[in-house]
């Protein structure tokens, strides 16, 4: 249904499960379990898994904290997107990834969800694609410190308004792990 013609196909985002992005992240290792689940399903289902990865002045290349949790591996097989900037179509190649796979419709999971993850499923869905978020799939840590609300608040509201997204010819949903599938 999304508004990108001749892609019928789904993509499992992965988004910054990075050892210095999750290590103190809300609910870490049950988010991380989620995501793992989702790998596998996906992997079982054939769909594609597009593993999307941050750096900057603490995230340096290379570094343990720029790594992926060890959790998660990432098949050579599966596109790793580097990125810079929240969006993860931001000056990347994620995009020219999706269009080869044929994929227009995307599940989303990972951190933060109050920056990167926010960032990529609204520019996602002006791009055309329909966007599930993974309601028990994407974390952030604590940063009430500086005004923010607690990070259960930040996921739960981030889960509530996404749920009510429209715009026309795509689809906006959240789902709990369980409940996804990346069949047609």
């Amino acid at each position: 249904m999304s508004t990108l013609s001749d892609r019928p196909n789904t993509a499992l985002l992965v988004i910054d499960v990075q050892n210095g992005v999750v290590g103190e992240a809300y609910e870490r290792d049950a988010v991380v379990a989620n995501i793992a689940t989702l790998v596998d399903r996906a992997r079982e289902q054939g769909a594609r898994v597009v593993w999307i990865q941050h750096s900057d002045a603490e995230l340096v290349p290379g570094s343990a904290l720029w790594e992926y949790v060890p959790e998660l591996v990432r098949r050579d097989s599966e596109p790793l997107v580097h990125k810079r900037f929240g969006d993860s179509f931001e000056d990347t190649k994620l995009a020219q990834v999706l269009a080869e796979a044929g994929v227009g419709r995307l599940v989303v999971t990972g951190a933060e969800t109050d920056a990167c993850i926010r960032s990529t499923i609204h520019g996602a869905f002006v791009r055309g694609y329909d966007v599930t978020l993974v309601s028990d799939g994407h974390t952030t840590f604590d940063k009430s410190r500086w005004g923010a609300p607690a990070p259960a608040q930040v996921i739960a509201h981030t889960n509530l308004y996404w749920r009510y997204q429209t715009a026309p010819g795509r689809t906006a949903a959240v789902a709990e792990t369980e409940e996804v599938t990346f069949l047609a």
